[in-house]
């Protein structure tokens, strides 16, 4: 399937801004780092639905080292941009007492999501918790939390594509599109 210039979504035009191939080659940058960082750690990977899908389900693939994985689904987004809370709609149907757990985020830019989770993550007794996400929005940074691996950092504007989505759509985009202004 060759790559779109531009794809509109509902009212909103989009142009490509990251091509498939440099995003499976950011995946395996950090899917190598996971695996050298972790090894004979048997982690729990934890991926934040809807978005980090696509992200998961690729750093998977690359993950040589014995591990499970689990999923939560969260919501704090409305359109285009953020509520400012996070809605808990799937928890965890796994204990995560006593293991080293590795949540994977489709995007990091406010960080009100990420600190949530890891509120949440820590109350359940993980020995350890790491981030690792798809995309970091560093300008876009609000909450003082640590992220162990970034696959891109972007500027901080509005995308789709690769699970992240527009009121829904977009997120079967295998291209990362920037809104048009």
């Amino acid at each position: 399937m060759p790559t779109m210039d531009q794809v509109n979504i509902k009212d909103k035009t989009f142009a490509l801004s990251i091509p498939e191939s440099d995003i499976l080659q950011a995946v395996e940058a950090v899917a190598q780092c996971i695996n050298r960082d972790l090894a004979g750690q048997d982690p729990l990977f934890v991926c934040v639905l809807n978005g980090a899908f696509m992200f998961a389900a690729d750093l998977m693939k690359r993950i040589d080292i014995p591990c499970e994985i689990t999923f939560v689904k969260l919501s704090s987004y409305s359109g285009d941009s953020t509520t400012g809370t996070v809605k808990e709609i799937m928890g965890l149907n796994k204990s995560i007492e006593g293991r080293n757990v590795v949540v994977v985020e489709d995007i990091v830019d406010t960080g009100i999501t990420m600190e949530s989770i890891l509120r949440s993550l820590r109350g359940k007794g993980a020995r350890s918790i790491r981030v690792a996400t798809f995309l970091q929005k560093p300008d876009a940074l609000q909450r003082d939390i640590t992220v162990d691996y970034v696959a891109m950092q972007i500027p901080n504007d509005f995308i789709v594509g690769y699970g992240l989505d527009y009121d829904g759509y977009g997120r079967n985009l295998k291209d990362i599109y920037t809104i048009v202004k």
